[in-house]
């Protein structure tokens, strides 16, 4: 689904992505793991073309979408859902509203059909009877769900999902990552999760890959990264403080 092919990139001086390069599998879940500050997220940006690297390819279904300007970048970008870190809810609006803005910026869908969609999406995350309640008015783990409600909404094929379970405490975590797991299975996208949630977040993925100072050091279903020998890999799966991986 998605082809990364030696991605760099630096900010100010300071090279971040040393010639990343990943496949992605089209109707499975991916992990990027790794460290805080190794270019995770910045590695998420480029797949939905938020920033432009300095070298490299990022395909998304064969079409490179580096040069990619207007509309032509827009129909690439229509196949993503993302979930951002902090759920990026707008206070002011509604649950039902938060989850049917995409469909009301990005669409001419009538507004039955919007609500039709809209409440099957929060049936989907468990929040069916939600609509009404303000952010402000539900838990942390229901704004999450609310946010993956609003990132399936527009049926996307590839959803990104950057530290979904940032700040929830461990039952909402397991519970965040089975949602995204069930909702997957049910909607078949593709996702790219990245966390540092290690080693639960090996329990949903079909593949992990992990990010250390800018390069891909192991890619592979979640049982061959687990008996990896790199010592990079093992130090960072079992948090141990020695090692070649330096605390900062």
């Amino acid at each position: 689904m998605i082809e990364v092919r030696e991605l760099q990139k630096a900010f100010g001086g300071q090279q971040v992505l040393r010639g990343v390069s990943l496949s992605i599998p089209r109707g499975r879940i991916t992990a990027i793991i790794g460290r805080s500050g190794t270019g995770k997220s910045v590695l998420l940006k480029h797949l939905i073309r938020l920033l432009r690297p300095d070298r490299g390819q990022v395909l998304v279904d064969g079409v490179d979408v580096v040069p990619l300007r207007g509309r032509a970048l827009d129909r690439v970008r229509a196949k993503f859902g993302m979930l951002f870190q902090g759920g990026a809810l707008f206070d002011s609006m509604t649950v039902f509203d938060n989850v049917a803005f995409p469909l009301r910026e990005k669409t001419r869908l009538p507004e039955p059909e919007v609500a039709a969609r809209v409440c099957e999406r929060l049936e989907a995350v468990g929040l069916a009877e939600m609509g009404r309640k303000y952010p402000a008015e539900i838990s942390g783990g229901m704004r999450k769900r609310v946010a993956l409600a609003r990132a399936l909404v527009t049926d996307p094929e590839i959803v990104l999902f950057d530290e979904p379970t940032t700040g929830l405490d461990p039952i909402m975590l397991n519970a965040i990552h089975r949602l995204i797991a069930d909702t997957q299975q049910r909607f078949g996208f593709t996702g790219v999760v990245v966390s540092h949630d290690v080693p639960d977040v090996f329990e949903i993925a079909h593949q992990v890959a992990m990010l250390h100072e800018g390069t891909i050091v192991a890619a592979g279903p979640p049982e061959q990264v687990l008996q990896s020998d790199d010592p990079r890999v093992r130090q960072f799966i079992t948090g141990s403080a020695e090692g070649p991986i330096r605390p900062t």
